[in-house]
């Protein structure tokens, strides 16, 4: 018998949302731009190129959400992407568990993003049937899961309701299964902390945004985008349950870790 993992992997460019759906961000130019980001109608239209040119080592990411569902996905289990968005990360889901008859959920709670997030994975997912729920993920059932993944997603939930969510995840996972955790991130040490920050802010200014675009759009983030350190996430990933922790990738003051059950 063949176990999930052992199969050949197949190389293939990351996923990319359709250049037909990759409207440009410029929410942030001219006019008023008072009041904290939203996830509505407006920046669901732009979002596929907001997220690109926003999060260093978001292609990256994807990737690796694809080769972690390729090696962790077990036959005829539910594979999770909480706070799916535009369904990037669904997409990557699905092309990494291709062949195990596993049952792909996405969730999100933004009606703009679901609508969206429906028409595209209509035309990329068109032979693979997937479930879209527009849902609160702190309501979300997890269960029979193999794979569960949340991209850029735990840092917009209250820091109090965090774990209480990380832990129903841990419960919902089978033995062996794995969350693949994706945030931005905040540091201990205040300079190098300010020291991430600008970097990051530098690889905006090299996306194209503009001064006013970096400035309006943290200061729409500030009151809604909680980021915490490394430590803080994985001390709250043991005390969820989860046997093994370790952080994969980081870019600046954006990382992704791997929690396995």
């Amino acid at each position: 018998m063949t176990m999930p993992g052992n199969e050949k992997v197949i190389s293939r460019p990351p996923v990319f949302i359709q250049i037909s759906y990759m409207k440009r961000d410029a929410i942030y130019t001219g006019g008023s731009h008072d009041g904290d980001f939203i996830f509505d109608d407006k920046v669901a239209s732009v979002f596929a190129d907001m997220i690109r040119r926003s999060v260093p080592g978001y292609a990256q990411t994807l990737q690796m959400v694809e080769l972690l569902a390729h090696q962790y996905a077990q036959t005829d289990s539910n594979l999770y992407d909480l706070g799916c968005s535009l369904g990037a990360a669904t997409i990557a889901l699905a092309r990494g568990c291709a062949g195990r008859d596993c049952h792909i959920i996405g969730v999100d709670n933004s009606p703009a993003m679901i609508r969206r997030c429906k028409e595209i994975l209509k035309d990329m997912l068109q032979n693979r049937p997937v479930e879209i729920r527009c849902q609160d993920i702190l309501d979300t059932n997890i269960e029979n899961a193999s794979v569960v993944t949340m991209n850029f997603v735990l840092q917009f939930v209250t820091k109090e309701k965090r774990l209480a969510l990380l832990e129903k995840v841990c419960r919902g996972l089978r033995p062996g299964g794995v969350l693949i955790l994706s945030e931005k991130i905040a540091f201990d040490d205040p300079e190098e902390n300010r020291r991430q920050i600008e970097l990051h802010e530098a690889f905006k200014r090299a996306q194209g945004y503009s001064e006013l675009e970096i400035s309006r759009k943290r200061t729409a983030l500030e009151n809604v985008l909680i980021p915490e350190t490394e430590g803080t996430h994985h001390a709250r990933l043991k005390q969820a349950g989860f046997s093994a922790i370790n952080t994969w990738f980081q870019c600046f003051n954006f990382m992704s870790m791997i929690a396995v059950k």
